[in-house]
């Protein structure tokens, strides 16, 4: 089989989020984080013929490099990894899933009572702001007819803060939601966002079939009949 670039982008960013990760035989990539606050799927247009694991994953993406146009040919305990003429290939051992960090059960999102579009240049921009300052918290409050996401140092009411607001959807009620920057690991696309009181948010990719479970902060707040 071959691996072609859009499923090696999707497993370069799983491995930021965990560096391990267990695939199964089919066409979806699953990873969830180590402290299992983030949780991510995806389907693919390449189809695994088993399932097995891969310890560091950077290392099997450096392997995939070493050859141009990398097909891969699966045996019980290893992956040969070959290129385009095959006159060059590495032989590569898989990992036991066992040992390996992986999403046992698919997320039940509730019902997100926030809702917003969160597209890539947006995000590029938060990120960036938060790098500039210094800051790792992204407080998601109501404006008027929108939605405000500033990234601040909510131990530090005199920080310095950036803001910036978004179209979406919310309830008549008063809440902040804080989400860590550091989970933000996701593809570089464009995002509907949902976010629960139940401090979940789910963010859903309108370019891809990937999706990403993030867990919130405990110090959010979402207070009803506000």
């Amino acid at each position: 089989m071959e691996l072609n670039d859009t499923t090696i982008n999707i497993l370069k960013n799983y491995a930021t989020i965990n560096p391990n990760i267990v695939i199964n035989e089919g066409n979806q990539l699953k990873t969830i984080s180590t402290a299992r606050n983030v949780l991510s799927t995806s389907e693919v247009n390449v189809e695994f013929p088993q399932t097995f694991g891969i310890y560091d994953l950077n290392e099997f993406l450096n392997v995939l490099s070493l050859v141009d146009e990398p097909r891969l040919r699966f045996e019980k305990d290893f992956v040969v990894v070959g290129d385009a003429t095959g006159r060059s290939s590495v032989k590569y051992f898989f990992s036991d899933p066992e040992m390996l960090t992986s999403p046992a059960n698919s997320i039940n999102m509730p019902e997100p009572e926030v809702k917003f579009t969160l597209d890539s240049d947006t995000l590029k921009k938060v990120k960036r702001a938060a790098a500039a300052l210094g800051h790792d918290e992204i407080s998601i409050t109501p404006v008027t007819g929108a939605i405000r996401l500033s990234v601040i140092d909510s131990k530090d009411a005199t920080s310095n803060a950036y803001s910036i607001d978004v179209e979406g959807s919310y309830p008549d009620v008063n809440f902040q939601f804080i989400l860590n920057v550091n989970n933000l690991k996701v593809v570089n696309e464009d995002f509907e966002v949902g976010i629960s009181s139940k401090l979940i948010s789910h963010f859903k990719s309108k370019q891809s079939p990937t999706e990403y479970y993030i867990a919130l902060e405990k110090t959010s707040s979402y207070q009803e009949g506000a």
